[in-house]
């Protein structure tokens, strides 16, 4: 993990410098330090900021952006809330407060490098492996070979479109739940896909997305011949306060905001089954 010079604690006053629509319920937002002196810190993929607008309320979201981007913090937010709903009333120009890094990234300057990656995305869950897949990219020398999946529910669900079409388009592979009008690509969910296409075991796999999909996504990378110290998953699950004081984030002996959001599969063998 980078280290840091300022406190994490303390939130830092941004301004939104653009907004992005991703889909109907989705923006891409970029923050810059209210002075104009760029990121409010330093990350790596993975961890997580606190966003707040004082009145409205505070929580936390996955830094979408690289760390190799060195303009300004992304973050892809699906409005599903009353702050998210009001960030997306927000506009280039508006101020929030943002504080952070936290949590556990992933492990790419060490376990990861060298190795062949495969990301496996549904939904909204794409916004933190964006993260790593850019960091890899812009790294692309230090890695494996790179395969991507993700789906969502509708074509008009996928997030990061223009990049999907251009930057990842040689090692994506898409699907969508249900058929539909003009789309051509796989129909199904990402678990069934993912054993249709029968990827080798000879890479290390990032997984995020909802809950229920990193369950049946595990299971079949399993069948596949995958063991769970080859998976990686984030569980940005119910975090709080960021340092592991309300307990808001506790699941069996874990923090998710300390220990976490990062796991590899085998750790979470010891998280109650309800998780």
């Amino acid at each position: 993990m980078c280290c840091s010079t300022h406190d994490e604690l303390i939130p830092q006053i941004g301004v939104i410098t653009a907004i992005k629509t991703e889909t109907s319920d989705v923006k891409t937002f970029s923050v810059v330090l209210a002075d104009g002196k760029g990121k409010a810190f330093e990350h790596m993929p993975g961890q997580c900021a606190m966003l707040s607008v004082p009145g409205i309320g505070e929580a936390m979201f996955s830094i979408t952006s690289s760390p190799t981007n060195t303009e300004c913090m992304e973050f892809a937010i699906k409005a599903c809330g009353k702050l998210t709903d009001y960030l997306h009333t927000l506009e280039v120009g508006n101020q929030i407060t943002i504080r952070g890094p936290y949590g556990k990234p992933f492990p790419v300057d060490d376990v990861l490098k060298g190795q062949n990656i495969l990301f496996i995305a549904g939904g909204i869950g794409f916004a933190p492996v964006r993260s790593v897949i850019n960091y890899v990219l812009d790294k692309r020398e230090n890695y494996g070979d790179i395969d991507i999946v993700y789906g969502a529910r509708s074509a008009s669900d996928l997030v990061f479109q223009d990049e999907i079409n251009t930057r990842y388009k040689n090692d994506i592979h898409l699907t969508v739940d249900r058929q539909e009008e003009g789309w051509t690509g796989n129909v199904g969910f990402v678990p069934a896909y993912l054993k249709e296409l029968g990827f080798k075991t000879d890479k290390t796999a990032i997984v995020c997305g909802p809950l229920i999909m990193i369950k049946f996504v595990l299971a079949a990378l399993l069948e596949m011949g995958f063991k769970k110290e080859q998976v990686f998953t984030t569980l940005e699950l119910r975090m709080k306060c960021g340092f592991g004081k309300c307990g808001r984030c506790n699941i069996g002996s874990k923090y998710v905001c300390k220990d976490g959001p990062v796991f590899r599969c085998d750790e979470l063998d010891t998280i109650p089954d309800e998780y």
